[in-house]
């Protein structure tokens, strides 16, 4: 596509995609994959926007952001689930610092 560049991109949760679709579907009609989306980030979103923003405030003093919304989207129970999310990362977390995540995600779970 000629003239098309991205100039900057920046990771959001899963309920603030929910709540932009839902904004915009207000206003013009939803085309058939934003209609896909919001009915694939309603099925899936574990818990409210400002929740989702506090928590993710919260594990960025322990993980990047981008690792922050990965854990907020999927609300990991175990270190297990935990884990697998940072499988993909280079380095590795210590015990204490995945139970402490954990820990918070638990404040959060509704």
């Amino acid at each position: 596509m000629i003239g098309k560049k991205v100039v900057e991109t920046d990771p959001v949760t899963i309920v603030e995609v929910k709540t932009m679709l839902e904004e915009r579907s207000k206003s013009y009609e939803l085309t058939y994959e934003q209609n896909l989306a919001l009915d694939h980030v309603t099925k899936l979103s574990k818990i409210e926007e400002e929740s989702a923003v506090k928590l993710v405030k919260e594990l960025q003093e322990i993980a990047k952001k981008s690792q922050a919304i990965k854990i907020a989207d999927l609300m990991p129970v175990d270190l297990a689930d935990l884990r697998l999310i940072f499988a993909k990362e280079r380095g590795s977390h210590k015990k204490e610092d995945l139970e402490q995540i954990l820990e918070i995600v638990d404040k959060y779970r509704e």
